[in-house]
């Protein structure tokens, strides 16, 4: 076609392409007006992370349409379930894991909303989750800046969480707060042999802080549990440590949790699992969903990249290969910032 060129570049630059049947790439036309419904759906035909999001709004919209009424009735299947209306009422059991970076964050509202309409029903986190939130109920925590410097801060008592601010007073109350929780609750186990674990203690908590803006006070309310097995790892653990001294014996019973969220699992007929962040909450949600041989829905958000080998970083495929998610599971990741994308994934 282009006489006395090289022959060579002509194959190259001319090579021939075969059909594609994929979707096409088209993003949303505003001169169709501003339609924030249409913007989202048009993710998923725009490409890059725009279209993760659209496949994990597609994948959570799988967990909550799915029932036990759309599988066909097994031959050993118990009488119990044999009803179609009893088989319609059997839904995915959803799983949110969230660090605690989120609730100090304003998606402590959004995950506050899900408790409390009970659109999750089993819930994970460190324990800045937990404490960040009953801590919300008595003081706030205010924007900052990310370039704030840490020793001028020091100075004048505020922590610095990216760009929140934590008065390090807020913590003082609600220490202050929780050490009168953590005396009743060891009077409770030395005078009637409650054996306290750290899901029952933030129920407790919850009950306690009775404030409608808490997540953990939704979670009990509703009876949803949250585990979190590095419970001492913030100033609950200090408050722990600090407790020891003035009484010993207070025990938390963290084998009676491990029982407890693994049993979640199993006894779930499909489980769906949303994991914000990485981490233990990551680990510990998909490590009990190993003990029913995988999740059958999963979204991941995160930022972490999985070249370091960690688990915060890995893929969805790197948990199928353990038996964490379901060999015929769609999972999705998206590689975002989660405050970006968690109120987009709301029905």
């Amino acid at each position: 076609a282009n006489a006395g060129a090289p022959a060579i570049a002509q194959e190259a630059v001319l090579m021939k392409s075969e059909v594609l049947t994929t979707p096409t790439v088209e993003g949303y036309d505003f001169n169709c007006g501003v339609n924030y419904r249409g913007v989202i759906d048009a993710y998923l035909r725009t490409g890059f992370q725009a279209t993760s999001l659209g496949m994990a709004i597609q994948e959570i919209e799988r967990m909550l349409d799915w029932s036990l009424a759309s599988e066909p009735v097994a031959p050993d299947e118990e009488e119990g379930f044999k009803d179609p209306k009893v088989r319609e009422q059997v839904r995915t059991k959803i799983w949110l894991a969230y660090t605690s970076n989120l609730i100090s964050s304003g998606l402590r509202e959004t995950i506050r909303f899900l408790a409390q309409h009970s659109m999750v029903q089993v819930m994970l986190s460190t324990a800045g989750g937990i404490e960040e939130d009953l801590i919300k109920c008595m003081a706030p925590t205010h924007l900052g800046d990310f370039a704030l410097e840490g020793v001028g801060l020091r100075r004048r008592g505020l922590n610095r969480i990216g760009n929140l601010l934590q008065p390090n007073d807020n913590y003082c109350k609600f220490e202050d707060w929780i050490c009168e929780v953590i005396e009743r609750m060891h009077d409770e186990q030395d005078r009637d042999g409650v054996r306290w674990t750290p899901s029952k203690m933030i129920h407790r908590l919850g009950k306690e802080i009775n404030d409608e803006t808490s997540v953990c006070y939704w979670a009990y309310k509703n009876n949803i549990p949250i585990f979190s097995p590095a419970i001492t790892d913030g100033s609950i653990g200090d408050m722990l440590y600090f407790h020891s001294y003035k009484r010993e014996g207070f025990v938390l019973d963290l084998v009676g949790d491990i029982r407890a969220v693994n049993d979640q699992a199993i006894k779930a007929r499909k489980t769906g699992v949303i994991v914000l962040g990485g981490g233990l909450v990551k680990h510990h949600c998909m490590n009990a969903n190993l003990m029913r041989n995988g999740a059958d829905f999963c979204v991941y958000v995160s930022t972490a990249q999985e070249f370091d080998g960690s688990d915060s970083g890995a893929k969805p495929d790197e948990a199928v290969s353990w038996g964490k998610i379901r060999v015929d599971a769609k999972p999705v990741k998206v590689h975002a910032e989660a405050t970006l994308v968690l109120p987009l994934l709301v029905p």
